[in-house]
């Protein structure tokens, strides 16, 4: 920190940025690409395990553009299934959360267990070797942080923790699995979900639309970047009083073996493509970014925390989540007006700064993903950040 809070220029041997090109955010073809082959491939937050608190509890989840159940089934475990009947398309469950021993399609009754199967079917004798066993739900990859859900389209993916490699084991001081849900809330954006994004991994317009708020009391100059294998990146940008407090979480819960570094400054973390989270040791915000369409995207904000009771918050949790929405207004109030800026013929490409290498390294990551022969040319992103990315 008092190297990049001191340093006059970028370190020896960084790399210049070529030019992001705007149509990365507006071409329909790479959108499409984006898609199908990183946004249905990616470990995506689900749901909080309070959230599902009993054997058949679920929630039904769209964010990610598919509607997809997740459950704790009767044994405890946690699963997911696309909220499909396998008989000719119809939902099994039309609500957003729920208690069930199984579920029953409410078009024909076709009937699953918890655990997907299919185990009735009306006028049975009407079909000609109908087998169940290959009738089933169609499952997805659900794997859990603590008590964060996550889920996968792909059957085939990495293991959740592997996947995130290094932060795995840097997010066991928070200890996610004792954390309670607390709140979450939605708020729809007319832009395109990169340009929400982007905001959230750099701090250098802090001085510009946080004058009253983060600036304050952050040292944008002094902040440190890790970024690490699959697009997951860290940024810890310090306190300008090393003995400052946040006076909103004085006298809450804390939760026990938090680190000096997340302790005393703002660290934010990044669980690539959307996951978002700058923990502190008295409460997490969470945010997600999800694309409702090519220029639109939904921001979720959800909060866990320590020793949280529904029926007798701290009393401070009303200030402070209002405080925490004051901010993201901030964060969102550009967005409308970028998107037409950028499918204006005035923007054609970003050039970004060593503070904003997150962005460029959430890009090269998106090509990999989409697979470097499929990105379209003029669009692809020339991969120069390999020397810098821990592993």
């Amino acid at each position: 920190m008092e190297f990049e809070a001191a340093r006059k220029s970028p370190p020896k041997a960084f790399p210049a940025f070529p030019d992001i090109p705007a149509g990365r955010y507006t071409d329909p073809e790479f959108l499409r690409l984006e898609t199908d082959r990183m946004w249905k491939c990616a470990w995506l937050y689900g749901c909080h395990a309070d959230e599902i608190p009993e054997p058949g509890s679920w929630k039904l989840v769209r964010n990610s553009g598919s509607p997809v159940i997740i459950l704790r089934d009767l044994g405890g475990e946690f699963r997911a299934f696309y909220n499909t009947c396998q008989h000719r398309g119809a939902p099994l469950v039309k609500e957003d959360k729920g208690q069930s021993r199984g579920f029953v399609c409410g078009y024909h009754g076709w009937s699953y267990t918890l655990e997907g199967k299919l185990v009735a079917v009306r006028d049975k004798r009407d079909f000609v070797d109908l087998d169940f066993s290959c009738r089933s739900m169609k499952p997805l990859r659900c794997e859990a942080l603590g008590k964060l859900l996550f889920y996968n389209e792909d059957l085939d993916a990495q293991p959740l923790r592997d996947h995130i490699g290094p932060m795995a084991k840097e997010l066991d001081q928070f200890q996610l699995d004792k954390l309670d849900f607390v709140e979450s809330r939605s708020y729809e954006v007319q832009s395109n979900v990169k340009v929400l994004l982007d905001a959230f991994l750099e701090v250098y317009h802090l001085k510009s639309i946080h004058q009253n708020t983060v600036d304050r009391f952050l040292d944008h100059r002094g902040m440190t970047i890790t970024l690490w294998n699959n697009g997951h990146s860290r940024m810890i940008t310090p306190n300008r009083r090393p003995n400052w407090k946040d006076p909103g979480t004085i006298g809450m819960p804390k939760i026990d073996g938090v680190g000096e570094m997340a302790r005393d400054n703002n660290v934010s973390y990044l669980i690539y493509p959307n996951f978002v989270m700058p923990p502190s040791d008295s409460g997490i915000p969470m945010l997600q970014f999800w694309p409702t369409s090519d220029t639109t995207c939904r921001v979720v904000s959800s909060w866990v925390a320590p020793e949280y009771s529904v029926d007798d918050p701290h009393p401070k949790w009303a200030d402070r989540t209002a405080n925490w929405e004051r901010i993201l207004y901030e964060d969102l109030q550009f967005a409308p007006e970028i998107q037409e800026s950028l499918e204006s013929p005035g923007f054609v490409g970003m050039p970004l700064n060593y503070q904003e290498r997150r962005l460029y390294h959430w890009h090269e990551e998106l090509d990999r993903r989409i697979g470097l022969n499929h990105v379209p040319a003029a669009l692809a992103v020339k991969p120069v950040l390999a020397e810098w990315v821990e592993t």
